[in-house]
């Protein structure tokens, strides 16, 4: 049978293979006492809170389960808008809020409705894998620019403005990332979002761990520089929903229609179920636990970076938000005798029953040295994983 070569274009999802391995390896050792610790999914191990759960019972009880409108239940949009207002001081109207079915949806959109076959989107290396696999899909080229610590491994204006060619369409960022857990400064955001515009072009900035920040000079969303931004949000990691799918874009205005149409055709519209539980995301009561939870997340990264640090997996840059550690493991590798963070992800995982994820996944400027440990999992299966990282390496 013949493959599109769009679909040849797009590489495995490593961190979903990596899991399948832990999996399988989990499985064949089942009679032993060491069951694997999975630091490797960005997944909170908080579920959607009780007011959340009872929304959706309700919703199936009540027989809530019909098409809504493409762009999403007006009563959740409402309540978005709301959001933004109350913890972001930011007037993001309405209407200019799309609900999609995950914020993966969402990027699908936004690249279908703005890239043509050739255009360039410019994206920091590391950068979350599955992003310049929507742009591919939609018949554009994704560009890497290398990243170093000392940028926060994120892009700058003045790279932005070196990279930009005749085929260049606009950024592609995130903030907090994926894998670094760091964001871009609001001073840099604003230079880089500069330069797209002097071109003309589009500043696309996906934000799905935006409640999961633990700086105040970086807990504000990029909505607050133009109308011009396109933010790409997530019920999936502040509101702890990933398995129900839902997310949501804001646009500028005139794209609203464009993208409405598209959903239209492509998806119908978001889960209905999902969509009547989100709206108790924003009670009180579920604002209060979700907070409570942030706070939880961040005492998390607060134990396990300096653990990592004293074990020579070195994190060059504190993250900011999310919940990731992005670990040199280069003096690691030279200690139990691989390669590199492929090797040593597997010799973790063999050895140690920890199951963390190799650099391979997040682009190719020196991906190599590093990986990935979530840290979205228990504080206590944290302190068992450094435990076991420990004897491995000391």
């Amino acid at each position: 049978m013949r493959i599109a070569q769009r679909a040849r274009r797009i590489e495995p999802f490593y961190v979903m293979e990596v899991a399948k391995a832990a999996a399988d390896l989990e499985r064949s050792a089942a009679h032993s006492s060491a069951k694997m610790v999975y630091l490797n999914i960005g997944e909170p191990d908080f579920t959607a809170p009780p007011l959340v759960r009872e929304a959706a019972e309700r919703a199936l009880r009540d027989g809530r389960s019909q098409y809504t409108d493409a762009t999403g239940l007006p009563a959740l949009r409402e309540r978005i808008s709301h959001w933004y207002a109350q913890r972001f001081g930011l007037n993001i109207p309405a209407r200019r809020i799309v609900v999609t079915a995950g914020a993966s949806a969402a990027l699908q959109l936004a690249c279908l409705a703005l890239i043509e076959a050739g255009d360039q989107i410019l994206m920091p290396d590391p950068s979350y894998p599955c992003n310049r696999h929507f742009v591919s899909a939609a018949e554009g080229t994704a560009v890497l620019i290398p990243t170093s610590a000392q940028e926060r491994f994120q892009l700058s204006a003045a790279k932005v403005r070196a990279a930009w060619g005749a085929q260049t369409r606009g950024v592609l960022l995130a903030s907090p990332s994926n894998p670094t857990g760091t964001s871009i400064s609001a001073q840099e955001l604003a230079a880089i979002h500069e330069v797209v515009r002097a071109h003309d072009g589009i500043t696309l900035v996906d934000e799905i761990y935006l409640g999961l920040s633990h700086e105040p000079q970086y807990s504000q969303s990029a909505l607050a520089l133009d109308e011009n931004i396109i933010s790409i949000n997530s019920f999936s990691k502040y509101f702890n929903m990933t398995g129900w799918r839902l997310g949501w874009m804001v646009l500028p205005t005139e794209l609203v229609a464009v993208v409405e149409r598209l959903a239209q055709n492509l998806y119908i519209c978001p889960n209905s179920i999902s969509q009547h539980a989100a709206l108790a995301c924003f009670e009180t009561q579920s604002l209060a636990e979700y907070e409570r939870r942030r706070a939880e997340f961040k005492a998390r990264r607060d134990y396990f970076i300096p653990a990592l640090n004293q074990l020579g997996l070195t994190v060059p840059v504190m993250p900011d938000g999310a919940f990731y550690a992005w670990a040199d493991c280069s003096a690691a590798c030279a200690h139990v005798g691989v390669k590199d963070s492929w090797d040593f992800t597997f010799e973790v995982m063999r050895k140690a029953h920890v199951a963390i994820t190799p650099g391979r996944d997040f682009g190719s400027a020196q991906t190599a040295n590093f990986v990935r440990f979530s840290t979205a999992n228990s504080m206590a299966a944290l302190q068992e994983a450094v435990a076991r990282l420990q004897a491995l390496l000391t």
